[in-house]
């Protein structure tokens, strides 16, 4: 197959360097080149377009955002948003995304190897994700820098810590390695449990590239007494409670990000917090939230297969899970774990989905009783559900 070609857009040239040098040592993909701003990047596009372009928000001569919604009216190509963790980049970065772009991540924190390690794993595979995203809009002419106006974003500090000269950067990214892929016995080993039906059911649903549109979606659906639902969404620390609050204003039942002991009830949704797994507990009849900081499984933190294997352990055929769009095969044991707690299980459709690939590898597992388009699932949920 031939290599993802990326671009890699940003002001900073530390972030340039790192963001080229953990990309560059993965074999299947190929950075074509990189860009201060976006009207560097503009000329380098003249030469060879990218299969997905990775992108600063605030930069000096001009906004991520405007180059954002210009390239995709005119030229839609995949954008990964690498940004940063103040307040005002996460509200960029979410308006990014309503803007078309495919994912956001946090910059690459260089304070230590763990965390660069960390950075270099999510980056690479979201990447990758974004390679293979269906794009809503269509080409229609080739772009022209020219007709951008200049920015007017004041570029806040940069919270990457500059090391002290290049040859430190290259070599610490260099000793770095990919870790082993660790699945959800590490946060919590498989006890397969019989369970009674309860009066309520809990809607526990996984969602990763794309999910943020396909969650607002079916959360927007949902009636004001619909039964608890717990979410992970794979988004980076800080982005998820600005999600959750945004959701919370368009919806009908409450949308919050989840804290530890946070109980789960009807006409309420509770999004995993960023870099933190959830786990479903009960106590009695009830259930609650239980936050877990443990290692990334199946690359990520919070991780699908956490939730929907609490889930079937705990509330098994009280349960319903849901897996939506995304790359990878997160959820794909969990919701294999929750049909076979005679839970009710439900898989959005390639068609509708941006990627198809958690979906379709629980499909492929045979955990899921039924695929649906994403604009039919709140109706069957409330169908099915009574």
């Amino acid at each position: 197959m031939d290599k993802i070609k990326v671009l890699i857009v940003d002001d900073s040239a530390i972030v340039r360097q790192v963001l080229t040098m953990i990309l560059s040592e993965d074999a299947e993909i190929e950075v074509i080149g990189v860009a201060a701003d976006p009207y560097f990047a503009m000329s380098k596009m003249q030469k060879d377009i990218p299969d997905v372009i990775t992108l600063d928000i605030e930069m000096p001569r001009m906004d991520g955002l405007t180059f954002l919604k210009k390239l995709m009216s005119e030229h839609p190509i995949p954008v990964v948003i690498i940004s940063s963790l103040t307040q005002n980049g996460v509200q960029l970065g979410l308006r990014a995304i309503e803007l078309g772009a495919v994912e956001i991540i946090n910059k690459p924190n260089l304070s230590s190897t763990e965390s660069i390690e960390e950075a270099k794993i999510k980056i690479v595979d979201i990447v990758k994700a974004a390679a293979r995203a269906k794009l809503k809009n269509t080409v229609t002419k080739s772009p022209q820098i020219q007709t951008i106006s200049k920015p007017t974003i004041t570029v806040p500090p940069k919270i990457i810590t500059k090391p002290s000269d290049k040859s430190s950067i290259s070599d610490t990214t260099k000793q770095l390695y990919v870790a082993p892929k660790l699945t959800a016995d590490v946060i919590l080993p498989y006890i397969k449990t019989q369970t009674v039906k309860k009066t309520d059911t809990v809607i526990v649903v996984g969602a990763s590239t794309g999910g943020t549109e396909a969650l607002r979606e079916f959360l927007i659906k949902q009636p004001a007494n619909c039964p608890g639902i717990a979410i992970v969404q794979h988004m980076p620390e800080n982005f998820t409670r600005s999600f959750a609050e945004r959701l919370d204003q368009i919806c009908t039942i409450s949308v919050k990000e989840a804290s530890d002991g946070d109980q789960i009830m009807r006409g309420r949704a509770l999004i995993a917090p960023g870099s933190h797994h959830i786990l479903l507990k009960r106590a009695g009849d009830k259930y609650f939230i239980e936050i877990n900081s443990g290692p990334l499984v199946n690359r990520h933190r919070p991780s699908v297969d956490i939730l929907f294997r609490s889930a079937a352990m705990c509330a098994g055929k009280n349960a319903l899970g849901i897996i939506m769009t995304g790359m990878g095969d997160d959820g794909a044991r969990g919701m294999f774990e929750l049909k076979d707690s005679r839970a009710i299980t439900v898989a959005q459709d390639e068609k509708s989905c941006i990627v198809f690939g958690m979906p379709k590898e629980a499909i492929r597992l045979g955990g899921v009783d039924y695929i649906l388009p994403l604009n039919q699932i709140a109706d069957f949920v409330a169908n099915i559900i009574g």
